[in-house]
């Protein structure tokens, strides 16, 4: 019985000493093309659009998905303001002026995570 209490213990605080929220990012170029290292920008002049940017010239510098985690049941939910930073930091990361054609997912929980959610659009650079 005192076993038991030391390793519910121990594992309580294995637990609690993960909180926080993880991300992680990945960039597919567009067209089989390898676009010019541009100069990182601050995420905060990204532009998230759900629709296409229409009244500007672009040019595509890649897919991007990122995914945003919780990774313990005492962490906040993920949530789309969290996805489009993770979005805007990436594209930032890149030189991007904005991210087009943003799509969300839903919240998940898997064996890995006590919920993520996915966001995917394509990093653009105006003309």
């Amino acid at each position: 019985m005192k076993t038991q209490k030391i390793i519910f213990l121990i594992m309580a605080a294995l637990m609690l000493s993960n909180c926080g929220t993880r991300t992680s990012a990945s960039v597919e170029p567009t067209a089989n093309r390898t676009p010019a290292k541009l100069a990182e920008k601050s995420p905060d002049s990204v532009i998230i659009s759900e629709k296409d940017i229409t009244n500007k010239r672009y040019e595509s510098l890649g897919d991007i998905e990122v995914t945003v985690s919780k990774w313990t049941i005492f962490d906040s939910d993920p949530t789309k303001e969290k996805v489009a930073a993770a979005l805007k930091e990436k594209a930032a990361s890149m030189g991007a002026d904005a991210v087009v054609l943003v799509r969300y997912g839903t919240v998940g929980v898997s064996a890995l995570s006590w919920g993520s959610m996915d966001g995917k659009g394509r990093a653009v650079v105006f003309k």
